[in-house]
């Protein structure tokens, strides 16, 4: 039974009834319905979301979940140590294998290039663990990219070992103008006074002194590229290219024993010393190109001089005097 509540009535000074009317009941009652529903429908959505209400599936697929995360580390680890291998196979590549047959090293740049400029993992964006997803993904493609080009490096080393008699015998070994032919190992490779300005310059190759008519050697086997007196300064010359990235100079000469396209083998006579062209007089300017960058052709005279005979021109080729071109 409801209790009854009174009010004072200071005018009259009596207790009177408080008479509750209908429709103010309705309302409260309306009211709590309301506020309870309300209540309750929040009760359902915060016991959903708590981890004693998961349903049978929402259990089997965060367990799923924490599954690929582990297979992704594991996968990474993995990469880890696969890549350590392929570095260890990259440096023995550039610094053994190559430096051994005389190949240019692979950049960095190249065996990692392709992966910084196109974003090819959109469609993997947007989820979440998508930049776990996301690395791997790229890690697997840049090891993939290093493995090929591994590859095929290993391909055209295997090719060059096949050649290797072919290699060595196409790099330029010997003096292109014998000793005993010799008057005197005019200028050596590097910085000389020009004859015929007296500044100081560049002399990109080694000037042998002798007689005109002394016979001139190739050095390395391969094709004569040019025997003629086209070039500015050299006067009669040729050259020879002996491939694997080699090809060699030979200036100034009096006259040509052998022909553009002729095939040449290491110590055939390919012509004679002369003064044509850009010359102070009578003697051979030779040099030895590598990829087709100047080099200094003392360090290829080990074919036909001994250890003694090497030091005494290793001296004077680095003496600094006048050129004779």
């Amino acid at each position: 039974m409801a209790k009854v509540k009174y009010y004072y009535d200071s005018e009259n000074l009596a207790y009177r009834k408080i008479k509750i009317r209908k429709r103010k009941k309705f309302g409260v009652a309306a009211l709590f319905l309301i506020a309870s529903a309300l209540f309750g429908f929040l009760c359902f959505i915060v016991l959903l979301n708590t981890p004693y209400f998961e349903t049978p599936k929402d259990r089997l697929q965060a367990r799923e979940i924490e599954n690929l995360k582990l297979n992704y580390s594991i996968v990474n680890k993995k990469m880890d140590q696969v890549d350590d291998v392929i570095e260890a196979i990259e440096d023995r590549d550039n610094n053994i294998y190559r430096v051994y047959f005389n190949a240019k090293p692979i950049p960095a740049e190249e065996r990692k290039a392709g992966f910084s400029k196109i974003n090819r993992y959109k469609a993997l964006e947007g989820y979440d663990n998508s930049q776990l997803v996301i690395n791997t993904t790229k890690r697997v493609d840049v090891l993939s990219k290093e493995l090929a080009i591994q590859s095929k490096s290993l391909d055209y080393i295997l090719k060059l070992a096949k050649a290797k008699d072919k290699l060595l015998a196409a790099i330029p070994a010997i003096q292109p103008v014998r000793n005993e032919n010799l008057k005197s190992l005019a200028s050596g490779f590097g910085y000389r006074t020009d004859p015929f300005t007296k500044v100081r310059k560049m002399h990109e190759g080694m000037d042998f002194s002798a007689k005109i008519g002394t016979p001139i050697y190739a050095t390395g086997d391969g094709v004569v590229e040019k025997a003629d007196n086209t070039a500015s300064g050299y006067g009669n010359h040729i050259v020879l290219r002996h491939g694997y990235g080699y090809e060699t100079l030979y200036a100034h000469l009096s006259k040509y024993n052998c022909r553009a396209g002729q095939r040449i083998k290491r110590g055939d006579i390919i012509g004679y010393v002369g003064s044509t062209g850009r010359s102070e007089g009578p003697h051979l300017h030779y040099e030895v190109h590598k990829d087709e960058k100047v080099v200094n052709p003392l360090n290829f005279y080990y074919g036909n001089i001994s250890a003694i005979e090497y030091v005494a021109i290793s001296k004077l080729a680095n003496q600094e005097n006048q050129s004779l071109d």
